[in-house]
């Protein structure tokens, strides 16, 4: 009936973790009624957070970050990520100047892309616009029409040193001879 010795265990037992997901499978409870992962950026990363626009988002106007964007909504206007990553989602139809470190289309986009370092236009993705990159890559299947501008990468050469200036010998060499020459207003030669 009463079991007074295991109430005293189960209260004198420190507090622990709860249970992990796989040692709860193993009891028989359902995966399904375990909590789900959540999607919370890792702000300790070192390329910093991403940011979303879901396919119900339309935004109009200008958008700068500092943080790698997917877009799998719609925009129109600007969009600038200098030094991060642009993803347009399957979903994202994007009408925009895009100026970004990298860019990779799963989606629609109808503008110029400009990128440090590459486009990477997938399998049913489509754009039409003008490149300007450093690497392309682009899938078969993928649509494009624009013009395509590859841009090194400019690697800082070391200067040569420039030469020192060597000492001009004196003009005050003997002329021989009498002969001298003289131009005077596109007239005529005279020795």
């Amino acid at each position: 009936m009463w079991n007074r010795r295991k109430d005293e265990e189960f209260a004198l037992k420190p507090a622990s973790a709860p249970p992990t997901p796989s040692a709860l499978a193993k009891e028989g409870i359902p995966m399904s009624t375990l909590p789900g992962r959540t999607n919370e950026p890792h702000f300790d990363s070192p390329r910093g957070g991403s940011a979303v626009l879901g396919k119900s988002v339309i935004v109009k106007g200008q958008i700068f970050s500092r943080e790698d964007l997917t877009i799998d909504g719609e925009v129109e206007g600007t969009v600038e990520l200098q030094e991060h990553r642009l993803t347009v989602g399957p979903n994202g139809k994007v009408l925009a100047t895009i100026k970004a470190r990298e860019v990779v289309v799963l989606g629609t986009i109808h503008g110029n892309v400009e990128t440090t370092d590459k486009i990477d236009i997938r399998k049913d993705a489509k754009l039409v616009g003008d490149i300007k990159t450093a690497r392309v890559v682009i899938e078969d299947g993928a649509f494009f029409k624009g013009n395509i501008d590859i841009v090194r990468a400019e690697v800082a050469k070391p200067q040569p040193a420039a030469p020192k200036p060597q000492p001009v010998a004196s003009a005050t060499a003997p002329v021989t001879g009498a002969h001298s020459v003289a131009a005077v207003g596109g007239g005529d030669l005279k020795r």
